[in-house]
């Protein structure tokens, strides 16, 4: 996401100090300029609450209210003291949000939650005054069960949320994470297509975050572990997945994956990549000529993923059924494909309205109908609020809510400290008012990133103001 400070894992750029950027960030793909790399409850959980501290009237059922904690940015805060934990989300409660979604798998794949399959986060790269440095996690307590004990003790729902397809990061603190720790599974790491028409292997490229090759079974199966034990918390309620997609529309072009790409076509394909893909082919672009198997290559990959998620909804009801099961994305349908993701409904007709990139069939891969809860990134800038269109907070909340129809709960909102929100000010903060106004009620609930900007200037009172107005609005 980026003219970005860098709070992400072990990386930092050379811009302006004053803005922020996670590691488990809810990010996307083929943003405006000012954005970066990428990033409600449903069923039981979702449905607000009956009176809540917040101004609403015992009986009046309102929306939910999320806030995301990214991992790397509030580490220095939450790593090892539980008092901060306490006063942020207490924080939160006196906003108004009704949930939290706390990161407990940052981009480099180690974890914050307790499990057998993969190693405990030790460090994460974070701004403190005296630069871009390590902040070390010396606690022994579980990270993400005191976020739900104080979650609980203030009437908080908590989700967990952790980045699915990476295992790996670089950066300025040097290289993290499991493809660089364990060279016996660097297969598992995506291969990409160059520019030049090269394939190489993502540890070999420039890429920060290193994602696995979403195709491979191995990675899918060590997924579904590390959910099974994310699952077994028993008062955690919900979980949510981030980064749950191909590396851009350059992953994957391994020979496992071809072999996977001619089962799915029932065909060889004997000019590989060349029948699927151009090398300097970019998300957004024109393909002309276009390839011969190119929409099918589309469609493969967001079967791969639907298929993937369907597998990973198996596993985490099969631990605990009454849990919620989510997935953050961004807003912006019409680009998503380059990262081999449908989050619309089966109902909606990708091919009618997107023919330029989707087949007929590409409608039969959308997971909707899989998720309780979908969290869309309307991070439109703060002088684009209201509108109908995508780049504008409302607009993308009621478009998602279209092709999402009511497979699952939908709950937008903004990014209120990257680009323009970063410069802070009166119009920023009547931005962050306005905009759940425009969110709340084009979809079916708020949903805010970053708890990180709130906490930097100070801004939660804006966000209060614009979730008072709304329960408020309730009571007419």
């Amino acid at each position: 996401m980026e003219k970005i400070k860098k709070y992400s894992i072990i990386f930092v750029l050379t811009v302006l100090p004053v803005i922020t950027v996670s590691s488990c960030d809810s990010g996307g793909d083929t943003l405006p300029p000012w954005k970066w790399e990428e990033n409600g409850e449903g069923n039981d959980n979702g449905g607000g609450d009956n009176g809540n501290g917040n101004g609403e009237e015992p009986g009046v059922v309102s929306k939910p209210r999320y806030i995301w904690i990214d991992a790397a940015a509030n580490f220095p805060d939450f790593a090892n003291n539980k008092d901060n934990i306490l006063r942020d989300l207490a924080l939160a409660k006196n906003a108004g949000f009704t949930d939290i979604v706390v990161c407990v798998r940052p981009v480099m794949g180690n974890v914050l939650f307790a499990t057998d399959v993969e190693q405990q986060v030790e460090w994460l790269g974070a701004w403190l005054p005296g630069g871009y440095s390590r902040v070390e996690r010396t606690a022994t307590w579980d990270y993400l069960q005191e976020f739900i004990d104080v979650g609980k003790a203030l009437g908080l729902r908590v989700h967990a949320a952790i980045n699915v397809m990476v295992g790996g990061s670089t950066g300025s603190l040097g290289n993290a994470g499991m493809l660089y720790r364990e060279t016996g599974r660097r297969h598992w790491a995506t291969e990409l297509l160059t520019e030049t028409g090269a394939i190489v292997n993502i540890l070999n490229a420039s890429n920060t975050h290193k994602f696995f090759n979403p195709v491979h079974e191995e990675v899918q199966e060590y997924l579904c572990k590390l959910l099974d034990d994310l699952a077994a918390y028993p008062d955690l309620d919900g979980i949510i997945l981030d980064r749950c997609r191909f590396d851009e529309i350059q992953s994957d072009y391994s020979d496992y994956t071809k072999g996977k790409f001619e089962e799915f076509l029932g065909q060889t394909v004997p000019n590989w990549p060349g029948d699927v893909m151009r090398s300097d082919f970019r998300t957004g672009g024109t393909l002309n000529p276009m390839p011969p198997h190119f929409k099918k290559w589309l469609e493969f990959r967001v079967k791969v993923i639907h298929d993937f998620m369907a597998k990973a909804r198996t596993r985490v009801k099969a631990k605990n059924p009454d849990i919620s099961f989510g997935v953050y994305v961004g807003g912006w349908y019409g680009s998503y494909y380059g990262v081999g993701v449908n989050w619309a409904s089966k109902n909606y007709n990708t091919g009618s309205n997107f023919s330029a990139w989707a087949t007929a069939d590409y409608q039969k891969y959308g997971y909707a109908d899989l998720m309780d809860v979908i969290l869309i990134g309307a991070y439109a800038a703060p002088n684009r609020i209201y509108g109908t269109g995508e780049w504008t907070v409302q607009g993308f909340c009621r478009l998602a809510k279209d092709k999402i129809r009511d497979d699952s709960v939908v709950v937008g909102g903004p990014d209120v400290g990257n680009g323009d929100w970063a410069v802070g000010g009166a119009p920023i903060n009547l931005a962050i008012t306005q905009s759940v106004d425009a969110a709340i009620n084009a979809c079916d609930g708020y949903f805010l990133f970053d708890m990180i900007h709130l906490k930097q200037k100070n801004q939660w009172q804006y966000v209060k103001t614009g979730i008072d107005n709304y329960l408020n609005s309730l009571e007419k």
